[in-house]
């Protein structure tokens, strides 16, 4: 089968490699789209992966093709979505339910050769159905949008009258402001460093987009931030924007220190605003209600996904647009998206 692997940091080859081999229990699944997360990006450009060589891509969806003994539930031809965590099940984390902190978790993309293929196996603890009609690109971004989610629920999610802020207007971002107007928010502040992203936001119901050195932010203190972009700056701002008694929801992820000047810091200790750490979306029973409900958002059409898609490409493309991703540093993208 076609894959791109990872071989170390930015040496990333369009290979033939052995289709994966059925197990049971499992289902084989033919990858109908992956989309590029931002953490694939320190992954295969920067940092490396766990182990190399490697195949990426965990946001993904795809068509059975095949069922290994002992699958019951599930048939070829059905559309599912992969979670990509493999918890343990056994640890003091898991076995609260908390799977997103796991000690002991494999992940496909980055333990374990992921969808930047043709083929995955996957064991029925990691397949969902689609609903019936859905889309699959729509459906391989069940991941970022149930991440949105999460991060949500983790600063004890939004009411009625409130007003909601996400700083970083990428996928992740673009559908926390989805999640914040379908929950009640009645306003909600985006705030990026590009126009083009802002005009994003605004598709996705924000009421009020700002660049990120607009001083007007001060003026619209948020009940509750997301802060999708993991830059030092944009974490300092999602704290500043917080409203007395507001919760801050981190997701993004930073790739250096991140200082905080004594100034955030006074407002955090003054207002008593309450900051949250959110890694992953999962809960129980695994993958958990995030992924539920955002996968039945994503089928009806009450989430709106068709527009973050920048760009959808031929899996051959990949490492040509990783170059790019590297190379070209204000080159315009949102949801990036690939066809093994």
């Amino acid at each position: 089968m076609r894959a791109a692997v990872l071989h170390s940091p930015g040496d990333i080859r369009l290979e033939d490699v052995p289709t994966p081999r059925l197990l049971d229990n499992s289902a084989m699944v033919r990858v109908a789209s992956v989309g590029v997360c931002g953490s694939d990006l320190p992954r295969m450009l920067i940092k490396g992966a766990h182990k190399m060589p490697l195949i990426c891509g965990h946001e993904f969806s795809g068509y059975i093709t095949e069922v290994g003994e002992g699958l019951e539930g599930f048939s070829a031809g059905d559309l599912v979505v992969v979670p990509p965590m493999l918890p343990c099940h056994k640890c003091d984390q898991c076995l609260r339910g908390q799977f997103s902190r796991c000690r002991d978790y494999d992940y496909f993309g980055s333990r374990r050769d992921g969808a930047y293929a043709e083929y995955v196996c996957v064991p029925a603890t990691n397949l969902l159905k689609a609903p019936e009609g859905a889309d699959p690109r729509a459906v391989a971004m069940t991941d970022p949008a149930s991440i949105a989610v999460h991060a949500l629920w983790k600063a004890g999610g939004i009411t009625f009258g409130q007003r909601g802020g996400v700083i970083g207007c990428g996928p992740i971002g673009l559908f926390a402001i989805q999640w914040m107007r379908l929950a009640g928010a009645t306003e909600v502040v985006a705030v990026d460093v590009s126009e083009r992203k802002l005009d994003l936001a605004r598709e996705a119901g924000a009421t009020h987009c700002l660049l990120a050195d607009d001083k007007r932010a001060a003026d619209l203190p948020c009940d509750v931030i997301i802060e999708a972009a993991g830059h030092p700056a944009s974490i300092a701002s999602a704290v500043r924007l917080a409203a007395p008694g507001g919760h801050v929801s981190f997701i993004g992820i930073p790739v250096g220190e991140v200082p905080l000047a004594n100034a955030v810091f006074q407002h955090f200790l003054r207002q008593e605003v309450s900051l949250h750490g959110s890694w992953n979306s999962f809960g129980a029973p695994f993958p958990g209600p995030q992924w539920l409900a955002t996968l039945e958002a994503l089928g009806t059409g009450r989430l709106k996904w068709e527009f973050l898609i920048s760009h959808d490409l031929d899996l051959a493309e990949l490492p040509g647009m990783f170059a790019r991703f590297r190379d070209e540093r204000t080159m315009f993208f949102s949801k990036v998206m690939f066809r093994p």
